[in-house]
């Protein structure tokens, strides 16, 4: 009988402003999610769940010269950053998206890092959380058909995340400690946790991943 594979999935913070609470946001994620795991703790023990924050990435503004969906090789594109950026998002098996809004879109820079690839993301599942004054449910229907058009497999139900009030904002604007806490039953976004573990571990690595390893 064939070893059970083990799962990869990337948490991608897609913001790079310089005054932000996306770190903070994924980190209190990271922690709902070893808290709020799935029935069976060895699909826990086999998913590695890491941080991608793309500003630590810092790419340009895609200047590939040629359409990445022709491009199947990571060593073929014209730019080391690319390169780097392929051969990243290659060795994840899926992926969750952390969105703030802007302006009901999702962040510039989360679009670009999405465009520079195409074989890379395709076929992948992805969960999407998005955060915003009113969830950013607008940004999460546009990063759905962003990421849809590239065939990946968006994972339903949607996370969106409002401010708790307005002293939530105005910290978020400014980029201050929003207070999360993963373990507190009425701490910021508490109503959230069992929602973003169920869609996780059972919409994603179960249905999508680890069933269809069993195929």
């Amino acid at each position: 009988m064939a070893e059970s594979k083990d799962f990869k999935i990337g948490l991608v913070i897609g913001s790079t402003r310089v005054v932000r609470v996306s770190p903070q946001i994924a980190k209190w994620i990271l922690d709902v999610l070893k808290a709020n795991g799935p029935q069976d703790a060895t699909l826990q023990a086999r998913t590695t769940i890491d941080l991608i924050d793309l500003k630590d990435q810092n790419l340009p503004m895609f200047d590939e010269p040629y359409i990445p969906n022709r491009i199947k090789l990571s060593d073929d594109f014209a730019h080391e950053h690319t390169r780097a950026w392929s051969r990243k998002i290659y060795n994840y098996d899926a992926f969750v998206f952390l969105s703030a809004q802007r302006n009901w879109g999702i962040p510039s820079e989360l679009k670009n890092a999405i465009d520079f690839l195409f074989h890379e993301w395709k076929g992948k599942p992805a969960m999407i959380i998005s955060f915003g004054g009113h969830g950013g449910e607008q940004a999460a229907g546009h990063l759905k058909t962003v990421i849809g058009a590239i065939g990946m497999r968006v994972v339903d139900p949607m996370v969106h995340m409002a401010f708790p009030g307005r002293d939530y904002l105005d910290k978020g604007f400014k980029g201050e400690d929003l207070g999360l806490d993963a373990s507190k039953d009425d701490g910021p976004w508490a109503e959230h946790r069992s929602k973003i573990g169920t869609v996780f571990w059972d919409k994603m690595v179960y249905e999508m991943l680890a069933v269809a390893d069993l195929n």
